[in-house]
């Protein structure tokens, strides 16, 4: 099974977070999965340091470089997904991984309830 992280997610596993529930966390480092993170995430982590709602080391993105994560640029069809998608959820970047989730058939690793009203495959965080 291929797997996308939730922006949270990304977090927990990089700070060795317990909140990161056992079975995600050998999902994520089993080795058998391919992993993605979504530039969604980059992007809204950067944003979210930049305006001082959260902190993340100088060496952020050489740290996350180190991780196996394979990288999940934003397309033009996962533009187009987001546009179908039913408003259960109102933030933009949980509906950009949504949609990438459907559009590359990815599960989504995440803890947020809400996304689960979408349908896609998950693993509880």
């Amino acid at each position: 099974m291929n797997l996308l992280l939730d922006t949270h997610v990304v977090l927990w596993w990089l700070a060795d977070d317990p909140s990161l529930a056992p079975a995600a966390r050998q999902a994520i480092g089993q080795g058998r999965n391919l992993v993605y993170i979504s530039a969604a995430s980059v992007w809204e982590i950067v944003i979210k340091q930049a305006l001082g709602k959260l902190a993340v080391p100088a060496e952020f993105r050489d740290i996350l470089g180190r991780e196996p994560f394979l990288h999940l640029d934003i397309t033009a069809d996962h533009a187009f997904a987001v546009a179908k998608l039913p408003e259960h959820h109102r933030d933009p970047f949980d509906r950009m991984l949504v949609a990438q989730c459907l559009v590359e058939g990815l599960a989504l690793v995440t803890r947020d309830t809400d996304i689960k009203r979408y349908g896609i495959d998950i693993i509880e965080a």
